[in-house]
């Protein structure tokens, strides 16, 4: 009864600005953060030297995955899990019709470990006027690669794991998904479409079909042979400032909280993963769903 984002409680959230179904009977329902990280049009910060500082402009929006409080994304219908992407989609499509957005992320927490406050399945969607260090690095040594290969790094990877097959976890007409070869922790996974495409989206109906069973199919894999473990997934696109780029790809990253980052990880960058990818990739492919 005190859950903000199920069905009767409507008036505890900002007006949706998106909804599937009847305002009653929604399936998907989007609406503004109440307590946003970011907001449209941001009061100007002062300097304070040897400090800078710069508005906290942006969007950010949470996405209501379903009415039910108990049913996880891993659970829903095939339907329902197209449904929500569609509307993953369609919002992040609008935030870059805003001139202020440079770099839009959509993500899920699942889970307390996982950073989630909130139980009721929910994704959440954050447009920041500004692209982190962090990105920048990443989009730097792909076009770094992109003009040494004259190849996307991406369409490279993905190629070398079709050819190797030890450590893919799922394939289908338009996107695979497989363990990195470096994965950061047990389970971490990668989706990427077949086609190079810079930035998130579909190009057809048939495509996001695609996309939502395969991440229908992976959560389903992990609900039932990790007992649904706390996990993080996070679409990383093409920021709006570097334009045209073929040197990006945009994929999804699944991050399962099976271990937590200690003085070690935190202190040097690197991360210590207690389980082969190989091994992570074959136990994931034996669990029938």
């Amino acid at each position: 009864k005190d859950c903000p984002f199920c069905p009767g409680n409507e008036k505890s959230t900002p007006a949706p600005v998106l909804t599937a179904g009847g305002k009653a009977d929604w399936r998907v329902r989007v609406v503004p953060n109440k307590f946003p990280v970011l907001i449209p049009s941001a009061p100007q910060v002062p300097d304070a030297t040897p400090y800078k500082s710069l508005p906290g402009e942006g969007i950010h929006e949470v996405i209501v995955d379903t009415p039910r409080h108990d049913l996880s994304l891993a659970l829903m219908e095939p339907a329902a899990v197209d449904e929500l992407v569609g509307a993953y989609e369609a919002r992040f499509n609008k935030t870059l019709e805003n001139e202020k957005v440079s770099l839009t992320m959509l993500f899920k927490n699942h889970g307390a470990a996982a950073g989630t406050s909130l139980d009721h399945p929910h994704t959440q969607l954050i447009a920041s006027s500004i692209v982190p260090a962090y990105i920048r690095h990443r989009m730097d040594e792909a076009e770094k690669y992109y003009r040494q290969k004259a190849e996307c790094v991406f369409c490279a990877m993905l190629r070398e794991e079709l050819r190797q097959k030890t450590r893919i976890v799922a394939e289908n007409q338009h996107f695979c998904a497989f363990v990195l070869f470096a994965a950061l922790s047990p389970f971490h996974i990668w989706i990427l479409p077949k086609v190079h495409t810079p930035s998130f989206g579909f190009a057809s109906e048939e495509i996001r079909k695609n996309f939502s069973a395969m991440l229908h199919l992976l959560l389903k894999k992990l609900h039932k042979g990790l007992n649904d473990p706390p996990y993080n997934f996070v679409v990383q696109s093409t920021p709006l400032d570097r334009g045209v780029t073929e040197g990006f790809h945009w994929y999804m990253s699944l991050v399962v909280r099976t271990s937590r980052a200690a003085g070690f990880e935190l202190g040097s960058g690197m991360f210590v993963n207690t389980a082969v990818p190989e091994a992570s990739a074959k136990f994931l492919n034996s669990i029938s769903v």
